[in-house]
């Protein structure tokens, strides 16, 4: 009998990713300005499939096999996108008995308190995965790394729910990163599983 771990890592729940995200209606088709600006005939609201419990679970059963095999210590990303899948990495990384550190960066430091950009736990020098619902344009990740790569931290591996195919993934793997996303988006609105090869 597989580990829940290993199924993950051999495909079989992303089809139930993309069979959940088609009942919770996460994809819609209308006319959508995104936050790149750029104009769009489909819109996926990825909250509606990291925030359901089911989503949740999928999501991070899919990515904690992809985060143990780049050997991060910690899970982040851009507010507020990347909230609940960094949560969801964080309790199923305890539940397996390989607990991974989180944070979220925030879009500008807060003004109160401890005046922190990035919320949460992260320790200078360590191997980091960035995480979010969505990449379009990549601009929201790029910030966010920029972040973490300030606090001295290696960014070694970028991982999104939904590749919208719209320039970032190309422009993040030209930078360097290793880029996998579970589900990708033609211009269209067409959702596909695409892998981690």
């Amino acid at each position: 009998m597989k580990s829940r771990s290993s199924i993950c890592a051999n495909k079989d729940l992303r089809p139930r990713l993309v069979a959940r995200a088609l009942e919770l209606e996460a994809l819609k088709y209308g006319e959508f300005t995104l936050s790149s600006g750029k104009k769009s005939n489909y819109y996926f609201d990825g909250r509606k499939l990291s925030l359901d419990p089911e989503g949740a679970y999928l999501i991070g059963r899919c990515l904690l096999p992809l985060v143990l095999k780049a050997g991060v210590q910690a899970v982040g990303g851009p507010t507020i996108g990347a909230d609940p899948i960094v949560a969801a990495l964080a309790v199923t990384s305890y539940i397996e008995g390989t607990p991974v550190a989180a944070f979220v960066v925030r879009s500008k430091v807060k003004e109160y308190g401890t005046r922190k950009l990035i919320e949460g736990n992260i320790v200078k020098g360590s191997r980091v995965a960035m995480v979010d619902d969505t990449c379009s344009t990549g601009g929201n990740l790029l910030k966010a790394i920029e972040a973490v790569e300030a606090e001295g931290c290696n960014v070694v591996q970028v991982l999104v729910v939904m590749d919208r195919n719209q320039g970032g993934s190309e422009i993040l793997k030209l930078r360097g990163f290793k880029f996998t996303s579970l589900m990708e988006v033609d211009s269209e609105g067409s959702l596909r599983v695409w892998g981690d090869e």
